[in-house]
């Protein structure tokens, strides 16, 4: 297996364990290819679930630049509803993990069709 593979594999688990979530492996295989060499980073690869100035950054080049979300309030919130899921004590909280969450939560997964 690539270390891709990997860490798609590690991350699925992380979903079914911590959120309860089986995922659709093909979305998050895209997701993960989407997140790009951040991912292979051991600080890029998690959210910091605290800091304000990382999920505005979510919220802008996630959400409404990858997304194509219009800016609103509902945004923020979004966020930090996957990152309560996730558990403000999980000090990992996958970047991939919490992007496929936003995405499924808005119903845009054709964003990477």
């Amino acid at each position: 297996m690539s270390k891709r593979d990997d860490l798609i594999a590690k991350y699925a688990a992380d979903m079914k364990e911590k959120l309860g979530v089986t995922p659709d492996m093909e979305l998050l295989t895209k997701v993960v290819i989407g997140c790009g060499p951040s991912i292979y980073n051991a600080d890029g690869e998690t959210v910091a679930g605290s800091d304000k100035t990382e999920l505005e950054r979510i919220r802008t080049s996630y959400l409404v630049k990858k997304l194509g979300l219009p800016d609103g309030p509902e945004l923020s919130a979004a966020i930090d509803d996957v990152v309560a899921k996730y558990g403000s004590s999980n000090r990992n909280k996958y970047r991939a993990v919490v992007y496929y969450m936003l995405c499924t939560h808005f119903g845009k997964q054709s964003a990477y069709a």
